[in-house]
């Protein structure tokens, strides 16, 4: 089943630059997908279009469709959309700094979620990341960055969504922590049937989890295709995973980018 259908999506910001530019894709249920690309390629853009929050940057969509379930939701409200389903795990202000992490797992749920209903998700969460329990007195803004990504995780866990939105994962931790999340995201879609949308600038992070991929470069998708096929391309192999020189480069430093834009192969 097709849970989430983006058809010709254009995001415009300040009723005049246009970040996102035609893209479609889509995920079907209990799919892992992500969208990859540098920086200020619209990966993020498309994730706040997705989950509503697009207004808070006074931005809109102007064209296209983002249909959930069947509905349309372009340009909602972003609390309608975490009603939906749909929950966000941004790249930055991941936690409340100021509330312990117990605090922080209690804010995001919503109204008229019942005592017995909260402490069963606070059971859920504790046992995808147990050494939260150990922290459940320690204030957010005092986390290691690895425990932020952690509690960010588990809050929108409490939310009860059918559709993760996850920003950024690997940004600022090491690898060994990134490879933990990598597998508590494993479990959690395994578990819990949740649809998993990741965006990453780090392909090898990215493709190690994903069903299916997408490449972003100026608001355009450019390639496609299922993670093993992605990690086999010449292109991704070059420009995103460093196989020819021995080291990782950006596509803005290549004077003959060779990159079709659209892969089918």
């Amino acid at each position: 089943m097709t849970l989430l259908d983006v058809q010709k999506l254009e995001v415009v910001y300040h009723r005049s630059i246009t970040a996102v530019q035609g893209i479609s894709f889509a995920i079907q249920a209990a799919q892992i997908v992500a969208l990859l690309g540098t920086n200020g390629a619209g990966k993020t853009t498309t994730l706040r279009a997705i989950s509503g929050f697009l207004g808070l940057d006074d931005a809109r969509v102007s064209e296209g469709a983002i249909v959930f379930k069947g509905e349309h939701i372009e340009n909602e409200l972003p609390h309608r959309n975490t009603a939906r389903g749909i929950v966000l795990v941004p790249e930055r202000d991941k936690v409340f700094p100021n509330l312990t992490v117990s605090e922080n797992l209690i804010a995001p749920i919503p109204h008229g979620v019942t005592a017995a209903e909260q402490r069963r998700r606070e059971t859920l969460v504790y046992q995808f990341f147990p050494q939260l329990r150990d922290l459940r007195q320690r204030i957010g803004g005092l986390l290691s960055g690895g425990e932020r990504q952690m509690l960010a995780l588990a809050s929108a866990i409490m939310c009860a969504p059918e559709l993760l939105l996850v920003d950024e994962l690997s940004l600022g931790l090491a690898p060994v922590v990134v490879s933990e999340l990598l597998r508590r995201l494993g479990e959690i879609r395994r578990e819990l049937g949740l649809t998993i949308l990741i965006v990453e600038q780090s392909a090898p992070v990215a493709l190690e989890i994903a069903d299916y991929g997408y490449v972003m470069e100026n608001g355009h998708i450019v390639l496609d295709g299922t993670a093993e096929r992605l990690r086999a391309h010449p292109d991704i192999q070059e420009f995103y995973l460093g196989r020819e020189s021995g080291e990782r480069r950006s596509y803005r430093e290549i004077k003959q980018y060779r990159r079709r834009r659209r892969w089918y192969g």
